[in-house]
């Protein structure tokens, strides 16, 4: 056994070199002051809160329906012909100066005024009357490329259906009313329809406009009415749905400068806003309003925007690539 002379010595070494151990690995309060005092007054790196002027891209973003006019160039207009020249006939009755030739292969095909036309028939032979053209001595309807080629019902029952179907009543609804066919009311609607949106074509071009809406809806309104489906239902049912109504409008005036229906995509996107910048007259560009979908921004950098030539950095070196920028009125 050991002995007590020599056990409590030890023992007193042992505490001694264990508090001298502690004491150095102890912080003292003095050195963790210096130190919360240092990492305090070193500042913290803030960041720029000024937005970074765009760069631009290397590449156009591509647009399907730029690509298809490219590709598929419209060929130039025709040279207007000459007039024919006045006979010694006694002048018709029947007026054919709104018609004009429809044959492809005729001279005179699209011009009005050029004396090329006869009515044959009384002059109150009814809307069927056939019409000749001298240029290409051929014959074609009256109302031809109108609403009424091809109808056999009156000009007037027609009219009236187009009229109430304008004014928000149903087809099934028309079709009782004026003792028709459901068919015969969609048949005159359809056509119609065309003839509408070629006329919208015709006339609603090189518009001024200073501001333009552009936004997409889809509403479930038949569930919605008949209390069957709730607000929060329809709200999920309209973030699954896949088709939209796209719609560009001018505030101002209520002018609705386009109209499509479609996925909710970028190539929706970039389709109405080409639409709506065919719409616009050269070197208009008005302040467009969106509800914030990403998509319209890529859309309206595409149609409104030009490649800059970015300065040279160094001396020495390659030329920066062109950059594809929005154009300085885009707002």
């Amino acid at each position: 056994m050991i002995p007590h002379l020599f056990f409590y010595p030890l023992a007193v070494l042992g505490l001694l070199w264990l508090c001298v151990m502690l004491h150095a690995a102890w912080p003292s309060r003095g050195a963790t002051a210096q130190g919360t005092l240092a990492k305090s007054i070193m500042p913290r790196r803030q960041r720029a809160k000024e937005p970074k002027p765009f760069a631009g891209l290397t590449h156009k973003p591509s647009c399907a329906l730029c690509e298809h006019e490219t590709a598929h160039r419209p060929p130039r207009p025709p040279v207007r012909p000459d007039p024919m020249p006045p006979t010694t006939r006694r002048p018709r009755q029947v007026d054919t100066f709104p018609h004009f030739c429809p044959h492809a292969h005729c001279a005179s095909r699209g011009w009005l005024g050029l004396g090329n036309l006869r009515a044959n028939g009384p002059p109150h032979g009814g809307p069927g009357r056939p019409c000749h053209g001298t240029a290409c001595q051929g014959y074609f309807p009256e109302p031809h490329d109108t609403i009424l080629h091809g109808k056999r019902g009156s000009v007037e029952r027609l009219v009236r259906v187009l009229a109430c179907l304008a004014e928000g009543l149903g087809m099934r609804a028309a079709a009782r009313v004026f003792e028709v066919a459901p068919n015969t009311v969609l048949g005159g609607l359809v056509a119609a329809t065309e003839h509408l949106q070629a006329l919208s074509r015709s006339f609603l071009c090189e518009v001024h406009v200073r501001q333009g809406q552009l936004d997409e809806l889809y509403a479930v309104l038949r569930g919605r009415q008949d209390g069957k489906r709730s607000q929060d239902e329809a709200s999920q049912r309209l973030d699954r749905s896949p088709q939209w109504v796209w719609a560009a409008i001018d505030p101002e005036s209520t002018l609705l400068l386009t109209i499509d229906v479609g996925d909710r995509t970028l190539a929706m996107a970039q389709r109405v806003v080409h639409q709506v910048v065919q719409v616009l007259a050269p070197g208009c560009v008005p302040l467009f309003l969106t509800d914030g979908l990403k998509e319209y921004t890529t859309a309206l950098l595409t149609h409104c925007g030009q490649w800059v030539q970015p300065p040279r950095q160094r001396a020495q070196g390659p030329a920066p690539k062109p950059r594809w920028v929005p154009l300085p009125q885009l707002l």
